[in-house]
């Protein structure tokens, strides 16, 4: 299956010169992470933005120096096998399409290869083959802003919410984290004196600096007021394509998994399922 069989070809992108505001504008519009950028006038890819790139950054306006430059790119006739690989071992979900003069045509998703692929295969390795076993979860009364603390020290994209009896009840993502939230201004004042050494009869003069930060403030909800509680999970055993099968209907790039007795055990992602491409 070659990647013209599962790329998108209608790609949001945005353009430089911009700003974050027209590209969070355009992304909570149309409901995408990633955008592609390209130079002014042209199709010509020169970048990639996400939105953990403005989250990380709050205090950059300009999307030239938010996005990402070393490009990982794939063309419309690669084969989806080497388009998994170079996902898995850049740590990556997306990929954009390019012709042969550089000009972006399209972009290719670990959740399309999910989807419109290992879906219609017939993987049946266990999913506790591929699942992550290291748990981003939080207890669900915990404040949206230490929630998020929790899921950048996992370095994750979704966070779990678990009541007082340590069970499941809900799942928070990067998504929802955006939306309630947004970037705020604080201006902070720093001062210090100085006098001239060995004179007692001179006067001590004050330089003040101000330093305006951005930062990102959340809501005063917790993790079980915003979390999704329509939760469908995997058991360890499920098979691969059964697991992408579910990924596909619910629209969905993750599924917890439970363990014999029902018991929460891992994390499977898009991104883990497609190491069986390759």
């Amino acid at each position: 299956m070659k990647v013209e069989d599962v790329a998108s070809t209608e790609v949001v992108h945005v353009s430089v010169p911009g700003n974050r505001e027209k590209a969070l504008q355009l992304m909570k519009k149309e409901d995408v992470s990633v955008v592609p950028v390209v130079k002014n006038d042209t199709q010509k890819l020169v970048g990639i933005l996400t939105r953990s790139d403005m989250i990380t950054n709050p205090d950059e306006e300009q999307i030239a120096m938010l996005m990402t430059k070393d490009l990982i790119v794939c063309k419309m006739d690669d084969d989806i096998s080497s388009v998994a690989e170079k996902m898995v071992t850049h740590n990556i979900r997306r990929v954009p399409v390019v012709n042969d003069d550089e000009e972006l045509i399209g972009i290719v998703t670990s959740f399309d290869l999910v989807a419109q692929a290992i879906s219609e295969m017939d993987i049946k390795d266990p999913v506790e083959d591929y699942m992550i076993k290291t748990i981003p979860a939080t207890w669900d009364e915990t404040p949206l802003n230490v929630a998020f603390e929790v899921m950048k020290f996992f370095g994750l994209k979704s966070v779990i919410g678990l009541n007082s009896n340590n069970k499941m009840t809900g799942i928070l993502t990067e998504t929802d984290f955006i939306t309630e939230s947004e970037i705020i201004s604080e201006r902070t004042e720093h001062s210090s004196s100085v006098g001239t050494e060995g004179d007692k009869w001179s006067w001590d003069s004050t330089s003040v600096l101000y330093i305006e930060k951005n930062r990102l403030k959340f809501t005063d909800k917790v993790v079980k007021d915003v979390a999704s509680s329509k939760i469908v999970t995997a058991n360890t055993k499920t098979k691969v394509s059964t697991c992408a099968e579910k990924m596909k209907a619910l629209n969905v790039e993750q599924l917890p998994v439970l363990g014999i007795e029902g018991e929460l055990v891992g994390l499977v992602r898009a991104s883990d399922l497609i190491k069986a491409l390759i």
